[in-house]
């Protein structure tokens, strides 16, 4: 393979076979061919679920001090992440943050986290200046993804922080296809390949 997906966005094309994965956004942070790809949901909000019934979980407490510029904990959105071991959390964030035993560089300006660290270390107000949680993953086996592309059942598109961090939770599908310059009302849900 000479090409990895790590750090793009899979967006899921009108014509998107497996109902689990209909207007999703994916951003990816793991992909080879021996291992396969492995990425978040950035754009499906959690059920029933507030940052604050997380915390309450694991018996961790909200701080009301936070430091300037970053996020209030409150209004942290939790995402499901994908299908794949749904009880089990991941903080994809800003550099700002990291751990040497447990954040992994995913791109220059986005890590991934999923210990129980990052998490006390944003309800106490000073983890990382932008972070998003996600319960769950997407997983792929090695050739598995590169052939639902060939299918043509995504599109590959740049991630930006404005995205993943800033557009509302319920924007990002639209966001994500305007900034690859795709308007939603032109794409056929029954395109071909050429």
């Amino acid at each position: 393979m000479t090409f990895s997906l790590k750090g793009q966005l899979l967006v899921a094309m009108p014509d998107m076979e497996d109902e689990r994965f209909k207007d999703t956004v994916i951003y990816m942070c793991a992909h080879s061919e021996e291992e396969g790809a492995m990425g978040l949901v950035v754009n499906k909000r959690m059920p029933d679920i507030q940052f604050a019934d997380l915390m309450a979980q694991f018996d961790i407490k909200v701080s009301d001090q936070i430091e300037e510029g970053h996020a209030d904990p409150y209004q942290q959105p939790i995402v499901v992440g994908g299908p794949v071991e749904t009880g089990r959390g991941f903080v994809l964030h800003t550099p700002d943050y990291q751990t040497v035993d447990n954040s992994m560089n995913v791109a220059d300006n986005m890590c991934l986290s999923t210990t129980l660290d990052i998490l006390r270390s944003i309800a106490e107000g000073d983890g990382p200046e932008k972070a998003l949680l996600a319960l769950g993953y997407c997983g792929w086996e090695p050739g598995q993804l590169e052939s639902e592309l060939v299918r043509d059942g995504w599109m590959v598109t740049s991630a930006s922080d404005e995205l993943i961090f800033t557009t509302p939770v319920e924007q990002r599908y639209q966001k994500a296809l305007k900034d690859a310059g795709i308007e939603l009302a032109y794409l056929s849900p029954t395109s071909g390949s050429a």
